[in-house]
């Protein structure tokens, strides 16, 4: 499988790359390289919705350099894994669980078998959510978990009262796989740096967008109803308190303080209630923590080095 680069961002050397099958003949592209230096174990590196692999090569290395081995894949229905609808644009999925279904094909084939133990998890947004429900489906692959904005409620989108009974109608009115109300058909890079609300960093901005204006097959746009419908039966899980004291993996949250795409009350409320969990913030940073500009991203890796390894689980 085909790693795309820039010129200022090369893709790490020594990738092995491939696609793996899940369980429902779903394709997956995944890649994953060995540390430099000491070993120190595995990070399972996993993107939000709408992310690809080559978002996350500064991430890669610099996980490299900390002695880690790294796996990772593109979720189904974006980035070079398989498209699930016509239109390759819309991002889709039936149910939250199927990426569950994504994520044991990805530890079955790749993270068990061709990755050094121990395990660890590094999760941003909606990959957040469902490392969650693979959890709660019995799943222990990873001895600590940190979960970067993890997408446990939405506050980009307005009237959620109106919205979510509204995208529930639409999908089972047979519009399940129509863009949510007001969308448009383009990818959501093209959004000028001005207006977006993930990163302050207008370099990394600029360098996720020229990746997809040059290879548009990694470009996503805006969620279908039935999307936005799992997404919302998924994080309404998340927050049910009974659910809450199964979760007993030990995980770090990691919230930003500017954020405007998920609900930093929902990630308060669970942190609140974990048995083996905790909960930081880094003030003034937008959604995407690891895209933003170095002062928040070295208060982000001060917890991560903090966190992981740490001591093994027993």
């Amino acid at each position: 499988m085909t790693l795309f680069s820039r010129p200022d961002d090369p893709a790490p050397e020594g990738a092995i790359t491939g696609e793996i099958t899940t369980a429902d003949g779903v394709r997956l592209r995944y890649a994953r390289w060995m540390p430099q230096g000491t070993l120190r174990g595995t990070v399972a590196l996993f993107q939000g919705r709408a992310e690809f692999i080559e978002k996350y090569y500064e991430v890669v290395r610099e996980l490299r350099s900390r002695g880690f081995a790294v796996a990772t894949l593109d979720w189904r229905g974006q980035g070079g894994s398989q498209r699930l609808l016509r239109s390759p644009l819309k991002g889709h999925v039936r149910h939250f669980r199927d990426y569950v279904t994504d994520l044991e094909a990805f530890a079955r084939e790749v993270l068990l078998p061709d990755c050094p133990a121990p395990h660890f998890a590094l999760a941003h947004s909606m990959a957040g959510a469902i490392l969650l429900h693979g959890t709660l489906a019995g799943h222990r692959w990873f001895d600590r978990m940190v979960l970067v904005a993890p997408m446990l409620g939405v506050d980009v989108v307005p009237l959620p009262g109106l919205v979510r009974p509204l995208v529930t109608t639409l999908a089972y009115a047979g519009l399940a796989r129509a863009f949510v109300p007001g969308a448009r058909g383009r990818p959501i890079t093209a959004i000028p740096f001005a207006r977006n609300l993930v990163t302050s960093d207008p370099v990394r901005y600029a360098r996720a967008a020229s990746l997809v204006e040059a290879h548009p097959e990694l470009g996503l746009g805006a969620p279908t109803n039935g999307w936005l419908h799992a997404a919302y039966g998924a994080m309404a899980t998340l927050a049910d308190p009974e659910v809450i004291r199964q979760i007993r993996q030990p995980l770090l949250m990691i919230a930003a303080g500017a954020e405007r795409i998920v609900s930093n009350a929902a990630i308060e409320h669970l942190s609140a209630r974990l048995i083996a969990g905790a909960h930081v913030v880094v003030p003034a940073a937008r959604h995407e923590i690891l895209q933003e500009r170095d002062i928040f991203r070295a208060q982000f890796w001060a917890a991560f080095d903090a966190f992981i390894p740490g001591t093994p689980v027993l």
